[in-house]
């Protein structure tokens, strides 16, 4: 008999339906990832009773970690599907069912896709960019040393995937925290002799509703962030930036 890989998958229609759980029975090959897990069942979306069902919605692009699209929650934790291999998923006696859910702190849009933008929002309130248009010459640019290149490297590395912001227990409707993420592209550009200027505006939105104060340090982001990103490094870093930006401002007003 064929070896078949067990599938429970959460699944909602629309933002406002209730959500079900689907399983699925997908034939075993060797080296797959959740993603082509996925694509089997869209080349034939029959559940494990033989009902016809469709295709399951999720975000993808690159399929090899770099877009950050993919994000969802298997086996209860928050994982990149393009880089999640089943043969590590399916327990010690390949048994185990694999479960697939949306990441739980996001709106739902449909399946396993869900509404990120809270994240890209914040970094537009952080004014996470280097200020040049690009729409005259303004000839070359600062020189960046080595040190802040090996610096601002690893925080360059952020694929937007929001799994920091997942595992954060402060990243929630309560406390509106800009995540980890947020902060880290703050250290990203404001050590950047470029972006620098706009230093102080980004360490007065950390100061504000939702920043930098609302983080417990709980680390749970950089353990789980795919890309090894810094970021309990940079969260201290800009915590006592944006003290002493606070302290600036009390006495310069």
């Amino acid at each position: 008999m064929a070896q078949s890989i067990k599938v429970e998958i959460k699944r909602q229609s629309n933002p406002n339906s209730p959500a079900t759980t689907e399983k699925f029975e997908v034939p075993y090959r060797s080296g797959m990832n959740i993603t082509s897990l996925l694509g089997e069942i869209a080349l034939n979306p029959v559940d494990v009773s033989g009902k016809q069902t469709t295709p399951i919605t999720y975000d993808s692009n690159c399929l090899e970690e770099i877009c950050g699209s993919c994000a969802m929650l298997i086996n209860g934790k928050a994982r990149m599907a393009c880089s999640a291999l089943v043969d590590k998923l399916r327990g010690p006696n390949n048994d185990q069912p694999i479960t697939l859910a949306p990441l739980s702190k996001f709106p739902v849009v449909r399946d396993l896709a869900v509404d990120r933008s809270v994240l890209f929002e914040n970094l537009k309130r952080v004014k996470a960019w280097v200020p040049i248009d690009g729409s005259y010459d303004l000839g070359a640019g600062p020189r960046q040393a080595p040190q802040i290149q090996e610096q601002r490297y690893p925080l360059s590395n952020c694929i937007s995937c929001t799994i920091c912001m997942e595992v954060c227990p402060q990243f929630n409707d309560v406390t509106n925290f800009v995540g980890a993420a947020t902060i880290a592209q703050v250290k990203l550009f404001n050590i950047d002799p470029s972006g620098s200027v706009l230093k102080e505006d980004r360490l007065r939105a950390l100061a504000g509703d939702g920043g930098i104060q609302e983080c417990s340090f709980a680390q749970n982001c950089v353990q789980a962030c795919p890309k090894e990103l810094p970021l309990t490094e940079a969260i201290s870093d800009m915590g006592r930036d944006v003290f002493i930006q606070q302290v600036k401002d009390l006495f310069t007003r």
